[in-house]
């Protein structure tokens, strides 16, 4: 019988050629597995301040964390209607909102706790709006009026809430409705003048309806038109925001913003961490580098967001333009949120049916 060593031995088949950008491709394969970029998604409202966002914030973020951030551009009411739709499996990491929906997201319990980090020992007491959120900007409700105008007419420039009321304005004035913050905002005041606030409403709905409803030319909720109106000389004065100012001063019309004697309404865009949250870490990590001072020097320069961080220094020139400093900061009226939310529905019913007839 034979010996398997007697036969010849076999020869190995040639194993297949691979090219050299093949083989290197395969090494590089089973070097290191690969990696899905880590995206943040932040949310926050559109036009000119998702573009600051875009071009003068994100980047340098994103560099330093090595991370794709992603921005969900939508008004406030919408950014809080999708975290309510995708409450428990969010796709949001962090949320940008007025303060009046972000109070919302907070009764929801929308909102993780904040960490702690030193930046939040260097902003104003009226930024910290719970343990889950904080101001990242500010701006205040007053009166804006053409300068131009006035002049030619021989008026005094307007300081009181009370101005609002008065007859010389009448089909003159714009007015925003109660579903904008603004002219929520004016609601709320007219009643604390008239003896009543939050908690007694009354007052209020009676001043706008009957002593400055009769001025009112329009009742307008985009910005865009009111300035348009403004503009073309259709109103001479009207409710505005310090930042809205900024962008029709901005075109060179003589707009002269004004906060009244009363107190100019603190209006403040503010930002928490969503929960639950894919990227937690890096969401907190997010709203502290919008705290610093450069990120504040930057939407205040370009978006007229005055400075929640008192750390911040601004030109005169473009500190002259917004609610900075402690002197301006602390006098700012707050409002009651948690009050104003659970009626909120009721009164833009009644505002319809009673005032913007």
């Amino acid at each position: 019988m034979n010996s398997l060593n007697s036969f010849p031995a076999a020869r190995p088949r040639p194993l297949p050629t691979l090219t050299f950008a093949a083989a290197l491709a395969l090494t590089a394969s089973m070097a290191a597995p690969a990696f899905a970029e880590t995206t943040l998604y932040v949310a926050g409202v559109g036009g000119s301040t998702e573009q600051m966002y875009k071009t003068q914030v994100i980047p340098a973020f994103e560099k330093q964390h090595n991370v794709k951030v992603v921005y969900v551009a939508g008004n406030s009411t919408e950014t809080l209607a999708k975290l309510q739709a995708q409450k428990g499996r969010q796709q949001i990491n962090v949320a940008m909102m007025d303060d009046g929906p972000m109070y919302q997201a907070l009764q929801m319990g929308l909102c993780e706790k904040l960490t702690s980090a030193p930046v939040y020992n260097d902003l104003y007491p009226l930024a910290r709006l719970s343990p889950e959120a904080t101001g990242i900007g500010v701006v205040a409700t007053g009166i804006g009026y053409n300068e131009e105008a006035f002049k030619k007419r021989g008026w005094a420039a307007p300081d009181s809430w009370e101005n609002l009321t008065d007859p010389r304005y009448k089909q003159l004035l714009g007015m925003p409705p109660v579903t904008n913050t603004y002219g929520l905002h004016t609601l709320v005041e007219m009643a604390r003048l008239r003896g009543g606030g939050e908690k007694n409403i009354d007052p209020g709905f009676k001043a706008l309806k009957d002593e400055i409803g009769p001025n009112v030319l329009a009742w307008v909720s985009a910005p865009g038109e009111m300035d348009g109106m403004m503009q073309n000389g259709d109103i001479v004065m009207a409710v505005y925001g310090s930042g809205r100012a900024v962008a029709l001063q901005g075109t060179g019309f003589p707009l002269k913003f004004i906060y009244p004697k009363e107190g100019g309404i603190a209006l403040q865009v503010a930002a928490c961490s969503i929960t639950p949250n894919s990227q937690s870490e890096l969401a907190q990590a997010f709203i502290q580098y919008v705290l610093s001072p450069e990120v504040q020097a930057i939407q205040a320069k370009a978006n007229g967001f005055a400075p929640v961080n008192q750390t911040v220094q601004l030109s005169p020139e473009v500190a002259a333009r917004m609610p900075y400093g402690p002197e301006k900061v602390n006098a700012l009226i707050k409002v009651d949120w948690d009050t104003i939310n659970q009626q909120r529905a009721e009164w833009t019913t009644r505002w319809n049916r009673t005032v913007e007839r």
